[in-house]
């Protein structure tokens, strides 16, 4: 069975931020501020995570990366 990207390497730090962005672009004193939607669900961190349970691993295609640091090079270029 193949492991999935989400598995073995998910970039939670860049998840996290690029969601922070995301969840609130407004300044605090702003009109749109007043009323917050507390079931938001960031749309960075909903495509990562489907992303990355499609995507198969690289360690997953040793015949395509037999060594770990081309399996980190491709993941980091993914």
């Amino acid at each position: 069975m193949r492991k999935k990207l989400i598995e073995v390497a998910l970039p939670l730090e860049a998840i996290n931020e690029a969601s922070r962005k995301e969840k609130n672009p407004f300044t605090k004193n702003h009109p749109r501020a007043l009323h917050v939607w507390w079931a938001r669900r960031p749309l960075a961190a909903c495509r990562a995570v489907l992303f990355s349970s499609l995507v198969d691993d690289p360690s997953s295609h040793p015949e395509k990366f037999p060594t770990e640091e081309a399996q980190k090079i491709e993941r980091d270029t993914i």
